[in-house]
């Protein structure tokens, strides 16, 4: 079976042309060490450009690699045709027996339902729902998504929903749903690289761009609160964070004093294997989202026997589902989230290692791969 998956390459995204080796989102790349276990299938991804960029062949032996440079008026400005173009032509020559568009957000899913072969499409973000969240002005990058969304959703064959929250956004708008979740990139089911030593307080990580969806100003409240209730702990934030960004700002103003007393600190962006080892020496995770379609950094904490708390919002629900060692909260309960915070810390903050066999059962690269060719095939027997 050969397969074209049409994916972000962030090479683009973060503008760093001078990158010789492409880079996808979690999700994606997840799914992509799944299908290089399957050797049967034949795995074309497909990443458009606005600048040319020197990129390998492949990726594995059974992924090929195609870099599509497409002039920036190709782009949103005319709806994606000229992204949608390129995938097309591209395609052409490689002739697969399904395309595969990974995401809303961008091209990807715009550019499958366009490509002239047997298509389905995966929700990453729900795009129409944050237009609707975020009273997205007419015209702008929310207005468009959430169109273009619904325009792809109605031509599509069907559309992989990573959680059952996707899945009711979407079932209306689309005339088939299959549920399966994001995979869990290999390495966080690895052990250790090197022993972590014991902080000398238990920490607390965030991870997630500092923006007002992931809430990191209100986390910081609650940071406040435990500490002034002379609790010993670290809150460390995990995530890009754009300086130019009015929430940025009031969070930057609200931790210099959390800073100063030692309970809470920024540690911007992370690699792969650093982040593992941040996760592994700390103790518990939270994550207070007030829109999440799925929770990928819950599982990977999970994954690596953290306890967590959550906000019992969109995929989350579906992520902890019989997981030891989570508790969630409705958004309004910033005192119940507090609480339980408050009182784990008193306990000695234990980890909850359990619940590493169930992700890695339900989120590992190979079983989420498995379900992705059995759609497939079940697509293909209905194509005349």
């Amino acid at each position: 079976m050969r397969i074209a998956l049409l994916t972000t390459d962030n090479r683009e995204h973060e503008k760093r042309y001078d990158a010789r080796q492409p880079y996808f989102g979690t999700a994606p790349e997840a799914l992509l060490q799944g299908f290089a276990r399957l050797p049967d299938l034949e795995v074309h991804v497909l990443g458009c450009t606005q600048q040319p960029m020197a990129s390998p062949a492949q990726l594995a032996p059974n992924v090929w690699f195609h870099s599509l440079h497409v002039p920036k008026f190709g782009w949103l400005r005319t709806g994606y045709q000229g992204c949608v173009r390129a995938v097309r032509r591209r395609l052409r020559e490689i002739r697969p027996d399904l395309v595969h568009g990974q995401g809303t957000e961008r091209e990807c899913a715009l550019a499958a339902v366009f490509s002239g072969y047997p298509n389905v499409v995966t929700i990453h973000g729900n795009m129409a729902e944050l237009a609707r969240v975020f009273q997205a002005r007419w015209g702008g990058y929310f207005w468009w998504a959430a169109h273009l969304e619904n325009l792809t959703l109605r031509r599509t064959r069907g559309v992989f929903c990573n959680s059952a929250y996707t899945e009711e956004l979407v079932r209306a708008r689309t005339p088939r749903t299959w549920r399966v979740p994001n995979a869990i990139r290999e390495a966080f089911f690895g052990p250790s690289a090197a022993p972590v030593e014991k902080p000398p307080h238990p920490i607390l990580i965030n991870i997630g761009v500092i923006i007002p969806r992931k809430q990191q100003v209100r986390l910081l409240e609650v940071a406040r609160r435990l500490h002034e209730a002379g609790l010993k702990f670290e809150l460390h934030f995990i995530g890009y964070a754009n300086p130019a960004d009015p929430y940025v700002r009031e969070f930057q103003a609200l931790l210099a004093p959390a800073e100063a007393a030692g309970y809470a600190r920024h540690l911007g962006t992370k690699p792969q294997a650093e982040l593992i080892r941040l996760l592994d020496g700390a103790a518990g995770l939270v994550h207070f989202p007030f829109e999440e379609a799925f929770g990928l950094v819950v599982a990977e904490a999970l994954a690596r026997g953290l306890r967590c708390f959550g906000a019992r919002v969109g995929g989350i629900v579906d992520v902890v589902a019989g997981a030891p060692g989570t508790e969630l909260f409705d958004l309004a309960d910033l005192d119940g989230l507090t609480a339980a915070l408050a009182a784990w810390l008193r306990a000695g903050a234990p980890r909850a290692p359990g619940a590493a066999d169930l992700m890695r059962a339900q989120y590992h690269p190979e079983v989420v791969a498995r379900r992705h060719v059995e759609i497939y095939r079940e697509v293909l027997s209905t194509v005349s």
